[in-house]
């Protein structure tokens, strides 16, 4: 998950699990040159939607444990990272890293989706679901997904 791996990295750098958001994009930016001062608030702002950071006081603080992150040497993240991720994809991402198989899970939300007759992103949400996965806060996406995919109808 590089979102992941690429919000970790100021904090295993700094070895902390806050810091001063101007410190955290000097980190992104110029200790690493992964990303310009824009892109890294970007990366701010989409990393506190998915939940791994939050902000305190002017502060970043790290919502996972960034200390279990591996950096790889040529890890550098793409800028993808920086468009907001449908439900589906961040549901993906989440089983990924609870050990599914990434084609399996594809397989299964597919099956889903064509079983049921709903959007890809509700049938994410229920598979998660079925697999013991907690998305509780991905849910009002789907659901946004599906009432726009009704409505398009």
């Amino acid at each position: 998950m590089s979102l992941r791996v690429a919000v970790a990295a100021p904090f295993v750098q700094h070895g902390t699990s806050r810091l001063e958001e101007s410190e955290f994009v000097v980190s992104l930016s110029l200790d690493r040159d992964w990303f310009s001062p824009d892109q890294a608030k970007r990366l701010i702002d989409i990393a506190a939607q998915e939940g791994l950071l939050e902000h305190d006081d002017g502060d970043v603080v790290a919502a996972f444990d960034h200390a279990e992150v591996t950096i790889p040497e040529s890890f550098a993240p793409d800028e993808d990272l920086l468009r907001e991720r449908s439900a589906f994809e961040r549901v993906l991402d989440a089983l990924v890293a609870e050990g599914v198989e990434k084609h399996e899970a594809v397989g299964a939300i597919n099956s889903l989706q064509g079983e049921l007759g709903v959007t890809i992103e509700v049938a994410a949400v229920m598979y998660a679901r079925r697999e013991g996965l907690e998305v509780a806060e991905l849910v009002p996406m789907a659901r946004e997904a599906l009432l726009s995919d009704a409505a398009s109808e």
